[in-house]
């Protein structure tokens, strides 16, 4: 089978490669694309490679943009895969060559609009989507997605409103390249004094299975990374003993490193544990009892208690309240878990409710759930237990940027309560899921919150630790400033107004501020620093060249203040060019530094939205060094950038590197500020559309 992947693989590359001699011929590309489309369909009768298929559907738009089959498979194998946000272009074209070829086409428009955050859009065709429900009742096709879903969507999306508008105090930054690959890695768990994490990816090097899996992916395994330094060291794998030849993956760590929870496809989905030994190797997995493992569902995340005493685990089992449901087992006297209850209605809803982690305070509950007040997918939610009720409070969302419209899942917290980790998608990651760092940020740093226009800052009671001393007790002075209101006017190159996705973020902490829009392109911010504070603006068009911006916002005072700022975005046209100057290398090497993937995947998003753009990345340096050796290093660097778009599935042939070395610098090299720091850059000319 492994090689009958390689053979669909390599017929897609020699079709890929036609697609440039129709177009350099002059000829139809309408029977290339029905080859295409031919290959992705034996893609998937073969295999399970969406992402391969997928590509080729891309294609296939590429060589023929009006074959309709192409452009709803290549949004559907995105909603399918990655991307989610990508398919509303595809998704539209379908609407325009055909509005009745499938018949909720306005539904998957706002799915994706949905996805990509831009929640009006995405309101503005669920509505239109529901409309259309109401006119055609009689309708029964299979293409009819019915009005709960429609409405849960509706709902989703104003809630999302809300929460950005409004984001909690949370800083999230990637754990770095040390941890994270270019593929997935998910499902962190960490001990209790913050030395250990164990964590499951599917990269290649390490892998124990040379091999891929049907969807021409590495294997899962599990890895590990020590803290030592305070920096987490290269992951390794975790071993034969605990990985196989097929797909392994953690569930859960004990608060002392040495009970690890794993999870097996056996009996359609059970939980099994490990024990470390003292010479750090671990012991064969067992799996759990019949009181944890049921008969034929599925047992697909658990969590232990501080102590030892109770288990959280989740399971589809029948005669919980939706599809799955979050139980609990205590332990007897006798060392063995108890029959396992459900949590009940107050914690579990209608929907699936999943990734129980019970934190060290014994009685906080982290779980992820696809219902409640959610954003879209699975949103993580947060309840305590009442002990003088026995009872569990009404869950609470965390809130936004932790919360996505994508699956947000498997969160767990340290044992003081400041930091979490967990896995997600985002604009600085590596590969695809990557592993995160949440730093949960006190009362006393509320001052560095962005909050968006007109939403007040909820009254709080600062906490007072035990052993306080009140002669030393700062207090917070925030209530007394006046805000500082940042409104940005978003214009294309003829000077008119026009919507783009829009973020601000702190460089230094990786804080998300808030957004509010305030008509067409143009977007408010407020913040109450108490101190002058240095953000990024990233503003994005599909069709445009992508800005990054510094922006700094002033201290607050005892009155209020506003800032305007003007962006204005550049079609992407042959000639235009753009210095990355966020993509960092160490000095004298081509190898990225963690900053860097913000800028590179902005890059690699305009190059996936804009299939026919052509571009040459061009490597500079300044004046230190030999000529020769400058060359060599900048052409190394341009080389980087390019491996990296091709890595994530940009076309090589839509890319040159080159690397100029100190020929053209920006500035003179008298200078470091504002000379050599300027001419060490990486910057992209578009050469072809």
């Amino acid at each position: 089978m492994y090689k009958r992947y390689k053979i669909l693989f390599s017929a897609t590359f020699l079709l890929a490669f036609n697609i440039h001699l129709f177009s350099q011929e002059g000829q139809d590309g309408k029977e290339l694309a029905k080859q295409l489309i031919e290959v992705a369909e034996l893609i998937m009768a073969e295999t399970q490679a969406m992402d391969q298929a997928r590509d080729n559907y891309i294609l296939a738009v590429e060589a023929d943009p009006d074959n309709i089959v192409a452009n709803y498979r290549a949004g559907d194998f995105h909603m399918k895969t990655v991307g989610k946000d990508r398919a509303v272009k595809y998704f539209l074209k379908v609407l325009e060559l055909d509005p009745e070829y499938r018949f909720d086409i306005t539904y998957w428009i706002g799915r994706s609009y949905q996805y990509g955050m831009e929640f009006d859009k995405a309101l503005a065709y669920y509505n239109r989507y529901k409309t259309k429900l109401t006119e055609k009742d009689g309708y029964r096709g299979r293409d009819r997605t019915e009005l709960p879903d429609v409405e849960r969507r509706i709902y989703e999306c104003q809630n999302a409103i809300e929460y950005v508008a409004n984001p909690a105090h949370y800083s999230i930054v990637n754990v770095g390249s040390a941890v994270n690959s270019e593929f997935d890695d998910f499902a962190p768990v960490v001990n209790e004094d913050e030395t250990l994490m164990i964590f499951t990816t599917r990269r290649r090097d390490g892998n124990l299975n040379e091999n891929v899996f049907s969807d021409n992916k590495p294997y899962e395994d599990i890895f590990f990374t020590e803290k030592k330094g305070g920096a987490w060291t290269p992951a390794q794998n975790i071993g034969e003993i605990i990985n196989t030849e097929f797909h392994d993956s953690n569930l859960a760590l004990s608060a002392d490193g040495k009970q690890l929870f794993l999870y097996k496809d056996d009996n359609n989905g059970d939980i099994y544990e490990s024990y470390r030994k003292d010479d750090g190797t671990w012991s064969y997995p067992q799996s759990m009892s019949e009181n944890i493992n049921s008969e034929g569902f599925k047992e697909s995340s658990i969590s232990i208690s501080p102590d030892g005493s109770i288990l959280f685990f989740a399971s589809d089992r029948p005669g919980g309240q939706g599809g799955i449901d979050i139980y609990y087992s205590i332990k007897d006297e006798n060392g063995e878990w108890t029959r396992s209850r459900n949590l009940g209605p107050i914690i579990n809803t209608e929907f699936d409710d999943d990734g129980p982690f019970i934190d060290y305070d014994g009685k906080t509950l982290y779980f992820s759930s696809q219902g409640r007040k959610g954003m879209g997918g699975y949103d993580i939610f947060r309840s305590e237990y009442d002990s003088a009720e026995s009872k569990w409070m009404e869950p609470e969302n965390v809130g936004f940027p932790i919360n996505t419209p994508d699956d947000d899942v498997y969160f767990v917290s340290t044992k003081d309560g400041k930091r979490g980790y967990y896995a997600s998608v985002r604009e600085d990651g590596q590969g695809f899921t990557d592993i995160y760092q949440v730093t949960i940020l006190q009362e006393d740093e509320i001052g560095e919150t962005l909050t968006a226009k007109g939403v007040e800052k909820e009254d709080t009671e600062p906490e007072t630790p035990d052993t306080a001393d009140p002669e030393k007790v700062e207090i917070d002075v925030t209530n007394d400033l006046q805000p500082v209101t940042l409104t940005v006017t978003v214009v294309d190159d003829k000077g008119s107004n026009t919507d783009a996705k829009i973020s601000l973020t702190g460089k230094s902490n990786g804080r998300t501020a808030g957004k509010s829009s305030q008509g067409t392109g143009i977007y408010s911010f407020t913040a109450t620093v108490p101190e002058r504070t240095a953000y990024n603006l990233s503003v994005e068009k599909s069709g445009y060249l992508f800005q990054t911006l510094d922006i700094t916002i002033p201290a607050a005072t005892s009155l209020p203040q506003n800032i305007t700022r003007k962006v204005t975005l550049r079609r992407l046209q042959v000639g235009a060019r753009k210095v990355l100057r966020n993509i960092y290398f160490d000095f004298d090497k081509a190898s990225f530094k963690d900053e860097s993937y913000t800028e590179l995947n902005k890059l690699e998003a305009m190059m996936a939205q804009s299939a026919g753009v052509q571009i040459e990345i061009s490597g500079h340096t300044d004046n230190i060094g030999g000529k020769t050796y400058n060359k060599d290093l900048s052409q190394r660097r341009a080389n980087a950038v390019k491996n990296y778009l091709v890595n994530k599935g940009i076309d090589a042939r839509r890319i040159t590197s080159i690397g100029y070395g100190e020929e053209r610098p920006l500035a003179s090299n008298d200078d470091e500020r504002d000379g050599r720091e300027l001419n060490r850059r990486v910057e992209f000319k578009v050469i072809g559309k």
